[in-house]
């Protein structure tokens, strides 16, 4: 299958210039339908609002599974074209600047289809060892930037990924009672967020969907008056907004399938070629945000592959916006360093200690200016890998 793999903040303004032609049909999810046309979302904005404008034909799914109160947790707002867009008036976290639906031609919807079924959630497995110690590390390091004074007293909003690591860093944030109440400024809410709003731990959260289990869904639309006040769900366009991240101030957490020793980052393909996820908002948010910081255990298959590595197979993610990476073995703040120094802090604080000496190697006995790299060693590690079965051989 082939399809183009996007910055999320950017699908909306691809679709209405028409770059990938027109929408013939939609099929949207509604929580209710009124006959003028308004149309109330359910627990995913994501792009609907775009689909339902562009679309030549729309198919309602009426899913009466969603409390039709999920409604006021939706702040649609439809930015205008450039070069008359106006500025997104978001100061806060939980500012809401638009409605609670969205307004189509009612003529364009040619079939409503009744349905009763739950989303399929995820449960997450916060007690996997490597993804505590990941998580410890990132509490450390915010604690650190917090008595330095480079996040203020009541915190930053975060953006938080979705996955094993993410939900484990926001339980450690949670039980951490050095760590304020905190907002969150995110593309997705997962599980471990529904407890942190019980626990008022999150005092709020802004988002274009939950990604949560079927039981902490049903949770939320059982205490929707405690609930109402506490989320926000948003059009993609305007939770991965770059003037948005970058006026709050978001601290982004990430993970990534592997680093070179510069700091670049790949979360999208193993070995280069094979698609393990798309893109998705990771980059809206890494470069835009305050603080990008990248996680991942630093060796996987059992050490047969380093996370880190000369450079990297893919590129998602340049060095001149990666701030900090953190793995289970220590924390890299890539900030203020030179490439050479990248690279040792790289090396020292983040590969893990059976491949640190090739990686030193490596580096000293590579040739160049500002950059150092040798173009015939480059990819060993991959190609023992591809031979091998093991980075190492």
């Amino acid at each position: 299958m082939s399809f183009v793999d996007l910055h999320l903040s950017e699908v909306a303004q691809m679709v209405n210039y028409g770059f990938f032609g027109d929408i013939d049909v939609a099929v949207i999810e509604a929580s209710a339908l009124a006959p003028d046309g308004r149309v109330w979302l359910t627990s995913g904005i994501g792009n609907a609002p775009t689909w339902l404008l562009r679309a030549k034909k729309v198919i309602i799914e009426l899913n009466h599974y969603h409390d039709p109160r999920v409604a006021v947790l939706a702040d649609i707002v439809i930015p205008g074209a450039p070069p008359r867009r106006n500025s997104v008036s978001i100061f806060h976290a939980m500012d809401r600047v638009g409605t609670r639906y969205v307004q189509i031609d009612p003529k364009k919807i040619v079939a409503v289809v009744e349905t009763n079924l739950p989303d399929a959630g995820n449960m997450l497995d916060k007690q996997n060892p490597m993804c505590q110690q990941i998580a410890d590390n990132v509490v450390t390091f915010l604690l650190q930037e917090m008595a330095h004074g480079r996040i203020p007293p009541e915190f930053l909003p975060l953006q938080s990924g979705v996955g094993n690591i993410n939900n484990a860093v926001m339980a450690r944030l949670g039980e951490n009672p050095e760590i304020p109440p905190f907002m969150m400024y995110s593309e997705v809410l997962q599980e471990s967020v529904v407890h942190l709003l019980e626990t008022d731990k999150i005092s709020g959260a802004s988002a274009s969907s939950l990604t949560i289990s079927a039981d902490s869904l049903r949770k939320i639309y059982d205490n929707m008056d405690y609930f109402a006040s506490r989320i926000v769900l948003r059009p993609q366009e305007i939770s991965n907004n770059p003037e948005i991240i970058r006026r709050l101030g978001v601290i982004a957490l990430n993970v990534g399938l592997e680093f070179d020793i510069y700091g670049h980052a790949n979360s999208t393909h193993v070995a280069g070629v094979d698609l393990m996820n798309g893109i998705g908002g990771s980059g809206d948010f890494e470069r835009n945000a305050y603080l990008s910081i990248f996680m991942a255990p630093s060796i996987a298959k059992e050490g047969k592959i380093s996370t880190v590595v000369p450079m990297c197979s893919h590129v998602d993610h340049s060095e001149h916006s990666v701030k900090v990476i953190i793995t289970e073995q220590g924390i890299a703040d890539l900030r203020g360093l030179s490439p050479l120094q990248r690279a040792r802090t790289i090396i020292d604080n983040c590969a893990h200690p059976m491949y640190r000496d090739y990686l030193h190697r490596y580096l000293e006995n590579a040739p160049g200016g500002h950059i150092h790299h040798d173009l015939s060693h480059v990819f060993d590690l991959h190609r023992n890998l591809i031979a091998t079965g093991s980075m190492l051989g």
